[in-house]
């Protein structure tokens, strides 16, 4: 499946050889336990160690992320799930770890953790590459790119090359991108991770992660972390997001145009400042991200001129609920700063574009600029 399009691999992805009269997908499999005499040498003895919902997806993401290799996939209960079994299944105590001080906001909570635990833990922001400057003596580097919600993207082959010269392994947040998107492995990561209730999924009805990586002695180590703290999927949630793999082409495909669309029409308005979306020309990241994204993603920001205008225009829309999470088929924005934790303006908006029809959502997001931004 290596030389088929993304549209043909996406629906065909992780499928079992065709057995007459059983679906082409399995349906999802409930089972705490499973026949086991003798020896426990089978592929399924236990729930929390292997599911055949599970091996499913996991196969499909791994002919995603890596077409034609052969690579290991671990799924997990979310994407904080599968970002932790990495990070705590990878550092000890006295080893150094590298991490964006600009990512995800839930990843100074895992920075507290690794800290109590002995590990020394070193910050520089996505930008302009700058965890290349505190990578010495480093076990694990951490690369989330585009960062959220900022959307800086880095050279992740640079930070690999470099990283991997010092013997520090490397993975990357591809939750944004997804395997459609960017290819972390490709690129020369070790791992790639990502929250799977975002775009991969993309109908904001399950939480989801994965870990994807090439050496077995590494996916061992992420295995045996989700088998000691119990972080698996439900076997309902493993197998919706497999049958949601099958329009990720088609969703992405929608969603990217729309948000260079929205991108170029909000660039263009007075008022709103500070447009960000990977894909645009002008954007400071498009140079790294044309060199190694396909697709740039669905989430634009940018920043109104103060709280009060961006509550505003966040309650003026019509065709967009505010809520958090990004990468769903039913576009969505909030006022990022009002959660605390990342460094952005008050009038800082994450916008996850959809899959409405782009001259509808448009129009919407323009009157309601019109409305948040009419002097009174």
């Amino acid at each position: 499946m290596s030389t088929m399009g993304d549209g043909t691999r996406v629906v065909r992805a992780g499928l079992p050889e065709p057995e007459q009269f059983e679906p082409t997908l399995p349906g999802p499999v409930f089972a705490a336990h499973f026949h086991l005499s003798g020896e426990p040498t089978g592929p399924y003895t236990y729930g929390r160690d292997t599911n055949p919902t599970w091996t499913h997806l996991e196969r499909a993401i791994g002919e995603l992320e890596a077409p034609g290799e052969q690579v290991e996939t671990a799924v997990f209960a979310s994407g904080m799930a599968a970002i932790s079994a990495v990070l705590l299944s990878q550092a000890r105590t006295g080893d150094v770890v590298v991490l964006p001080d600009d990512g995800y906001q839930a990843l100074p909570l895992v920075r507290e953790q690794l800290e109590a635990y002995g590990v020394e833990v070193r910050t520089a922001p996505t930008g302009g590459d700058a965890q290349l400057a505190i990578l010495e003596g480093a076990r694990l580097l951490w690369i989330e790119t585009p960062s959220n919600p900022g959307l800086d993207v880095c050279d992740v082959r640079r930070l690999v090359g470099a990283a991997h010269a010092a013997g520090t392994l490397v993975a990357v947040d591809n939750t944004l991108a997804t395997p459609l998107g960017q290819r972390p492995l490709e690129l020369g990561a070790d791992f790639s991770v990502a929250s799977d209730t975002k775009g991969m999924t993309g109908h904001g009805d399950i939480l989801l992660g994965h870990v994807t990586c090439r050496d077995p002695e590494l996916a061992a180590g992420v295995r045996r972390w989700r088998k000691v703290v119990g972080a698996i999927p439900g076997p309902m949630e493993a197998w919706l997001a497999h049958r949601s793999l099958a329009t990720l082409e088609l969703r992405l495909d929608r969603q990217c145009a729309t948000a260079l669309t929205l991108a170029e029409a909000l660039a263009r308005r007075e008022g709103v400042t500070g447009v960000r979306y990977p894909g645009l020309p002008t954007d400071p990241s498009y140079p790294n991200a044309v060199r190694q994204m396909w697709r740039f993603g669905s989430v634009v920001s940018f920043v109104l001129p103060d709280r009060e205008r961006a509550e505003r225009f966040l309650t003026e829309l019509r065709l967009v609920d505010d809520a958090t999470s990004f990468g769903g088929v039913r576009s969505t924005a909030e006022r990022r700063a009002r959660w605390g934790g990342d460094a952005v303006p008050e009038g800082f908006i994450r916008f996850s574009v959809g899959a409405e029809s782009p001259d509808d959502l448009v129009a919407d997001v323009e009157r309601a600029l019109d409305a948040a931004l009419r002097k009174s």
